[in-house]
């Protein structure tokens, strides 16, 4: 039985710092009239000790899918090392919507910044923005991305002296930021601009900082990434051998070579896997491949942690969710991550679908931003009502084809 608990407490001071510590498409009916909604799944009946499944690990952007061996005590203790925070706000779930407890859908908010110790910390904005959808029944998992470039309005923000106005959607997590708001008032915002303009409340959330990413992808080795089109990085080269940041590799003063991402699947280390799901301008749909790039290099992650016995090695496991303490900020609304888990533990990497905004390309208004489509909205609203997957059945054209 799923968890039942309170989501946000009064307080979340005594939480550490954000800044601390370091297709598959759901089986449908038939169509023609007699089509029905998609049956719930029947629960899976494997043992918690052998399998506590960890789609929650698609919110910490390493697992998604990892059975962990081990009681929810040892996962707690594992967990503990994350820093915890309130990066809802406003924008968390009443109880009318569901807010008081875990027996039903879950949304999550999902953001990523590019943080590099040169950049001041109240001057990141979240590129990365997706929404992770759990149904009620919870045994799949859907992973939408907002194009950064979206044109939305973002309500007053006092802190960042902010009176509210039409903006790119990234930008409502600098706002958020400013005069020591952090990244905590930058989720904030974000997550009430989404709320606004999509109607759908949150669970929780998760900022994941790119730079701790890479430590996740390194201690499982390689992930496997197939390249649709060849791509070269705009942002590494190598200068005798090893990859660098641009910046870095002028100032060695040697001759550098650009980093090439081949077309077809391979095997890929951290830095390489984090570059290529990063390249944006040069690809033919943008920043929307590059979402599909994103959301398939998560699910890679999550088939990689299910192989080779890295579920059944404690050491191996220590191993990830100590490089995710360092590239996470969490905010489960009050619910401890062991009991999240626990909730989730009938969801695999197998039932992660990654769907398409704007149906994967361009939709701007003429002034460089992008609009969400009266489709896509219409998907946003299948998620607030949790009819997701009845939505994705009859569109079968948003899922991605980068599974």
């Amino acid at each position: 039985m799923p968890v039942q608990t309170s989501r946000r407490p009064p307080s979340l001071d005594d939480h550490r710092s954000p800044m601390g510590g370091g297709p598959t498409i759901p089986t449908q009916p038939r169509r023609g009239a007699d089509a029905t909604p998609p049956r719930k799944r029947p629960r899976r009946k494997d043992p918690l000790w052998a399998r506590l499944t960890v789609v929650f690990g698609a919110v910490l952007m390493l697992t998604s899918g990892v059975a962990i061996v081990g009681s929810k005590a040892l996962i707690s203790q594992a967990t503990g090392n994350i820093a915890q925070r309130n990066l809802l706000g406003d924008a968390g779930k009443t109880d009318a919507e569901g807010g008081a407890s875990l027996d039903g859908a879950i949304d999550m908010l999902l953001l990523g910044v590019d943080a590099r110790e040169r950049w001041a910390a109240d001057d990141v904005r979240s590129d990365s923005i997706i929404v992770l959808h759990i149904p009620a029944s919870h045994d799949q998992a859907y992973l939408i991305s907002i194009p950064r470039d979206t044109e939305a309005h973002i309500p007053q923000w006092e802190k960042g002296n902010w009176a509210g106005g039409t903006e790119k959607i990234n930008a409502a997590f600098q706002i958020g930021a400013r005069n020591g708001g952090g990244w905590e008032g930058g989720a904030q915002l974000m997550a009430r601009t989404i709320k606004q303009l999509t109607g759908v409340s949150f669970d929780g959330a998760a900022i994941i900082n790119f730079g701790g990413f890479k430590n996740i992808i390194e201690a499982l080795g390689t992930v496997r990434i197939c390249v649709k089109q060849e791509v070269k990085s705009i942002h590494m080269s190598y200068v005798d051998g090893k990859p660098m940041w641009n910046a870095d590799a002028k100032k060695t003063g040697k001759p550098m070579t650009p980093v090439v991402h081949k077309k077809g699947c391979q095997e890929m280390e951290g830095w390489a896997a984090l570059d290529y799901s990063r390249q944006r301008k040069t690809l033919k749909n943008g920043d929307y491949d590059r979402q599909q790039n994103q959301q398939q290099l998560i699910k890679a992650m999550a088939r990689k942690a299910t192989e080779q016995g890295t579920l059944t090695n404690p050491i191996k496991i220590q191993q990830l969710i100590k490089a995710a303490g360092k590239a996470l900020v969490l905010d489960t609304s009050g619910v401890p991550i062991a009991d999240f888990i626990f909730t989730l533990r009938g969801i695999t990497a197998n039932e992660l679908t990654m769907l398409k905004t704007n149906n994967g390309t361009f939709n701007g208004n003429g002034a460089g931003r992008e609009v969400l489509s009266a489709e896509t909205l219409e998907m946003f609203k299948a998620v607030k009502q949790d009819k997701l997957a009845e939505y994705v059945f009859y569109h079968p054209e948003v899922v991605s084809n980068r599974q």
